[in-house]
């Protein structure tokens, strides 16, 4: 049988509900020969999963979601098979999930001037094992106090851009984001570009490194992946693809949602070595 995976796939270091035992145990229920961890700003999940993948021969890809923004859209570059030691790439993560942490703090200062008292910063940073604490973690709590009913309201009413307690987060360019993960030894890959609607400017992050697109993507329609899979043949850029699962915090996909063949990430792991880049052992 073929082998297959899943390179989109976050952890409660992040915004997901899920250890990286819950996420092993998915993928194995998959079929799920290799997956790669892409926490939002952090790699922290990254150890803990290849750890708990050693009981069921999971291979576990490093990987990293970064959070960049151009013309004024936010654009997420996945960073795949990078060298997880280099240092001022884990200095970059420290910087943005400080950044991350600042933000909170002042969310929950319009909230408590919007009548919303009482949240604190330690309340929101033991939903994430890291700093990379986000609007979601906010909702979460908004829904348990009873302030709104779901996720989707607390954004809505309070957190979306344009609403009266949204804070804008720290980013870098995508073309930052993309030097950062080269320089770590990794590819750069532009995540879900079905949602991110940045068709217009996939161009220049080609000419600026980029090497891939995440073509494969739940709930995509037929014609939307067939555009992207055309354009990674014009450009000879990667077509990756995952679930983007986020645990129970997003309900409409989950670990193994959309499976794709090895043979993706062998060329993926094939345009590291031709690169020069070092791929993770």
């Amino acid at each position: 049988m073929s082998k297959l995976a899943d390179l989109h796939i976050h952890t409660y270091f992040s915004d997901s509900t899920s250890s990286p035992e819950e996420v092993i145990e998915q993928a194995r229920k998959q079929g799920l020969s290799c997956i790669a961890i892409t926490d939002h700003d952090t790699i922290d999940g990254v150890r803990p999963t290849i750890q708990a993948a050693q009981k069921y021969g999971v291979e576990v890809i490093a990987g990293v979601e970064l959070s960049s923004e151009m013309n004024h859209k936010d654009i997420h570059v996945l960073g795949y098979l990078f060298d997880i030691n280099h240092q001022p790439f884990l200095n970059q993560l420290t910087i943005m999930q400080d950044a991350r942490v600042e933000r909170m703090k002042k969310i929950i200062l319009k909230l408590d001037e919007l009548g919303i008292k009482n949240i604190t910063l330690e309340e929101v940073c033991s939903l994430a094992r890291s700093k990379s604490v986000g609007r979601p973690h906010i909702a979460t709590i908004l829904v348990k106090r009873g302030v709104v009913r779901t996720i989707k309201d607390a954004f809505d009413k309070y957190l979306a851009e344009g609403a009266p307690a949204y804070v804008g987060k720290h980013k870098i360019a995508p073309h930052d984001a993309i030097q950062l993960i080269h320089n770590a030894g990794g590819v750069a890959v532009l995540a879900h570009p079905h949602i991110t609607q940045v068709d217009e400017l996939i161009a220049g992050f080609v000419e600026s490194g980029l090497d891939g697109l995440e073509v494969y993507y739940p709930n995509s329609f037929d014609a939307s992946t067939k555009f992207y899979e055309n354009l990674t043949k014009k450009y000879n850029i990667l077509a990756t693809g995952g679930s983007d699962a986020h645990g129970e915090a997003k309900k409409n996909t989950y670990v193994g949602r959309m499976k794709i063949p090895y043979e993706l990430v062998e060329k993926m792991k094939n345009r590291v070595q031709g690169a020069g880049y070092r791929v993770q052992s």
